[in-house]
């Protein structure tokens, strides 16, 4: 069996402040996240995909210390387009936030992707990482990404039925999941849910 980590990076100060971080934001983390991860206890793994926003990076040398990176890029999180970097406050009055609000969130973002690119994206990227592992025959490994990547992944991959935003976890949490390389490779692609972590 496959087990992998999926872990949202560590709160950057865009995080504290509730604003839409996302593809066109490459901020780092803020001071005191360092300290909140060396605190947590992961298991060592064979090998750590990221996404390539430094956020991410940052957050697997603190969790993962002098292990190789693999950088995927279709991992990193949503092109918010013009809420970027923004939060719901600074967006108060805006008619496409707003409109954006009312579908529930199912409305492309004005100037960035829709849910089903980001979705795309995101899945393209994790099956690459999955197929790494398979390939170089890898038991355990950990995905250091963002909420919205997570949430895409289990969204699509997981043996329970939640929605999108019934994924979503708090910085430098995620899930551990299992994967049956023989059925994976037969098409019949689903994570097994072991723990929220």
């Amino acid at each position: 069996m496959l087990k992998l980590i999926l872990i949202r990076h560590g709160e950057t100060q865009g995080n504290k402040l509730k604003r839409y971080i996302g593809k066109r934001t490459d901020e780092p983390l803020c001071p005191e996240a360092g300290n909140m991860l060396a605190q947590l206890a992961y298991p060592e793994v064979q090998a750590v995909y990221a996404s390539p926003m430094i956020r991410c990076t940052q957050t697997a040398g603190i969790l993962f210390p002098g292990k190789k990176l693999n950088i995927i890029d279709e991992l990193a999180e949503c092109d918010f387009g013009e809420f970027e970097n923004k939060n719901y406050q600074e967006l108060d009055g805006n008619e496409h936030y707003q409109s954006w609000i009312d579908s529930g969130g199912l409305l492309p973002f004005p100037g960035g992707e829709s849910r089903e690119e980001f979705k795309r994206r995101n899945v393209t990227g994790f099956q690459k990482a999955v197929n790494g592992c398979l390939r170089n025959g890898i038991s355990l490994a950990a995905l250091v990404v963002h909420g919205g990547t997570i949430m895409n992944v289990m969204e699509e991959y997981a043996d329970e039925d939640r929605s999108f935003y019934d994924w979503h976890v708090q910085n430098g949490k995620g899930y551990e999941v299992e994967i049956d390389p023989e059925l994976w490779k037969k098409c019949r692609k689903y994570l097994h849910v072991i723990r929220e972590l």
